[in-house]
C-alpha cells in the first residue's frame, strides 16, 4: 500500500515516534481533546454518516466518530497506533473498524459521506495527488472535514520549548514550509489551492484558538514536551549530558506557564471544510 515518495513517514511511524505514541495514548487524546470536540462539532457529524477517519492512530478521533452515530472507519500508516487503536475497540466494545494504509494510495470505495482528519493530511509527500486520491472515496456532495496548525510562532506549546532548546541543538535541517510536517499547512491560501486542484469546492476555513494543558505538573509537561511532542524529534540521538541541559532549560517556559488546570500553552490550528 505504501507509496516510495512517503516511505520516510511510514517509517517514522513504525518506529520509536509510533510506539511512545501508543504508550502515551490516554494522554494525548486529553491534551488534544478541545481541538478534536472543535472539529468535530465543525463536521456536523449525522447519524447515517459512512465516515473515514484519515491518519486515525490510536482511534480516538474514530471511536468519537461513531458515538456521534457515523460507521465509521481509521486508516494510518503507523502499525504500533493502529495496534493499541484495536486494542482499545476489542476492550471497550468501541464500534469502529481500522486499516493500516496509505490514505494516499489505498484503494478505498466510492462509500463515504464523511472523510475526516485531525492532524493526519500535512504529511503527504504529493498533497493535491493524495486528495485527489481521496475524493474518489467520496459520494457525490460528500463532506472533508480536517483540523491542521497554524505556523509555530502561533502555537506558543510548541514555539516557546523549541526557543530555548534551539541554541543547545545540533544543526537542524532546514525545511521548505510547505513541506510534508506539521506545518505544512499553515497557509490557508496553500490548503485551498490543493483542494481546488483535487476537485473539492466549497471550501471554509476557520481559525481556532485554544489551551493545551500539557501536563498537571510542570514534570509530566516536561515529558509530553520532550518525549512525545515535535521537539522529542530533534532530540533523537542528542548526547545525555546535552539532553539533560536542553531539558532543564525547557522547564522554565511550562513553569512561567503552569496554572490551576496544569500548563497550560496557546494552541492555533485551521479547521477545513469542503465538498466532493
Amino acid at each position: 500500500m505504501a507509496t516510495t515518495s512517503n516511505d520516510d513517514q511510514i517509517e517514522y511511524w513504525n518506529g520509536e515516534a509510533g510506539v511512545m505514541w501508543a504508550k502515551r495514548q490516554d494522554r494525548m487524546d486529553a491534551l488534544l481533546a478541545p481541538i478534536s470536540e472543535a472539529t468535530l462539532r465543525a463536521c456536523a457529524v449525522k447519524r447515517s454518516d459512512t465516515a473515514l477517519d484519515v491518519g486515525c492512530g490510536c482511534g480516538d478521533t474514530t471511536f468519537r466518530l461513531a458515538e456521534l452515530g457515523a460507521t465509521a472507519t481509521g486508516v494510518d500508516i503507523s502499525k504500533p497506533m493502529l495496534a493499541r487503536a484495536r486494542e482499545r475497540a476489542a476492550a471497550n466494545g468501541l464500534n469502529a473498524t481500522f486499516m493500516l494504509g496509505d490514505a494516499a494510495e489505498t484503494r478505498f470505495e466510492t462509500a463515504y459521506d464523511l472523510l475526516f482528519s485531525r492532524f493526519g493530511v500535512m504529511f503527504f509527500a504529493d498533497p493535491t495527488a493524495a486528495f485527489t486520491h481521496l475524493h474518489t472515496a467520496l459520494r457525490r456532495g460528500g463532506k472533508l472535514c480536517f483540523v491542521c496548525w497554524q505556523p509555530p510562532q502561533r502555537n506558543p506549546w510548541i514555539s516557546a520549548p523549541f526557543a530555548v532548546a534551539q541554541p543547545m541543538l545540533p544543526p537542524q535541517p532546514v525545511l521548505e514550509p510547505r513541506a510534508p510536517g506539521p506545518f505544512a499547512f499553515a497557509e490557508p491560501d496553500y490548503v485551498r489551492e490543493i483542494l481546488q486542484g483535487a476537485g473539492f469546492g466549497s471550501i471554509t476555513i476557520d481559525e481556532l484558538s485554544t489551551a493545551l494543558v500539557l501536563g498537571d505538573t510542570v514534570d509530566s509537561a516536561l515529558e509530553m514536551v520532550c518525549d512525545v511532542g515535535p521537539l522529542s524529534r530533534s532530540l533523537t540521538g542528542v548526547d545525555p549530558s546535552t539532553r539533560s541541559r536542553i531539558v532543564a532549560a525547557v522547564r522554565e517556559p511550562l513553569q512561567a506557564n503552569l496554572t490551576k488546570a496544569g500548563v497550560a500553552l496557546g494552541a492555533a490550528c485551521w479547521i477545513v471544510r469542503a465538498v466532493a
